[in-house]
């Protein structure tokens, strides 16, 4: 899940940094309490709390959101089809 993901890259960098939830938060201006729920996985950042989060801990975004990756579906392409003017089978 990337909000797991995300948390365990931001306490390990925040832990690098030698910092507490509260120093980070102060610094990053971001409320204490979401520093925890982020790092616990319960909730997914937003992109300007990454960019706070990653410029207070002086690391690249990349480092707080490695291993996570987006995989796109299978998509088939449309196409036209001619009908005929009564919408019928006639034309195709």
């Amino acid at each position: 899940m990337i909000a797991t993901r995300f948390g365990k890259n931001l306490l390990a960098a925040r832990k690098r940094a030698g910092l507490s939830q509260e120093g980070l938060a102060l610094a990053a201006s971001i409320h204490r309490t979401e520093i925890g729920l982020l790092e616990r996985g319960e909730r997914t950042p937003r992109i300007d709390t990454v960019l706070k989060l990653a410029g207070t801990l002086g690391v690249p975004v990349a480092e707080l959101i490695a291993g996570i990756e987006w995989s796109p579906g299978h998509v088939e392409r449309g196409q036209f089809e001619a009908v005929a003017a009564g919408g019928g089978e006639e034309g195709r």
